[in-house]
């Protein structure tokens, strides 16, 4: 019954955080997205993951940032999800989005080398792979 309880808990804390998020006027914060949340079973720590597009620089500026305003979000949290306790804030950085733009990048560029590479010959050599026939197997030659 609690872990049920820390997810809906957990739902609401990331559509709240990011919301909180858009709403930082702190320059230093790039292109920043709340990917999900977790909370304890307590409801006393919440770990909201956040994934930052832009180089590893930016990367790191701003998650220093959000620790920065680790306060302020979590006194908003407060305000705006009505807790016995608010949660101790902790944001990790999410490489997902990252991860997945980078994967669809390589499938891009492999779908292009393919388009761009020539079609194999059709001498009758490109099928000698397993279940390919031999040339004497074909119907109507000299049997």
């Amino acid at each position: 019954m609690a872990r049920q309880r820390a997810e809906r808990v957990a739902d609401e804390v990331q559509e709240v955080a990011a919301e909180i998020l858009r709403g930082l006027k702190d320059p230093r914060i790039g292109f920043a997205t709340v990917v999900r949340a977790e909370v304890s079973t307590d409801l006393r720590h919440a770990k909201i993951f956040v994934s930052v597009f832009g180089p590893e620089a930016e990367r790191a500026t701003t998650m220093a940032a959000l620790e920065r305003a680790k306060g302020h979000v979590r006194t908003e949290l407060g305000r705006r999800i009505r807790l016995y306790h608010t949660p101790e804030v902790h944001f990790i950085s999410d490489a997902s989005i990252a991860h997945g733009d980078r994967i669809a990048r390589l499938l891009g560029e492999l779908a292009a080398e393919r388009s761009a590479a020539p079609a194999p010959a059709s001498d009758g050599s490109a099928g000698s792979g397993p279940g390919a026939k031999a040339p004497a197997d074909t119907p109507g030659e000299g049997r």
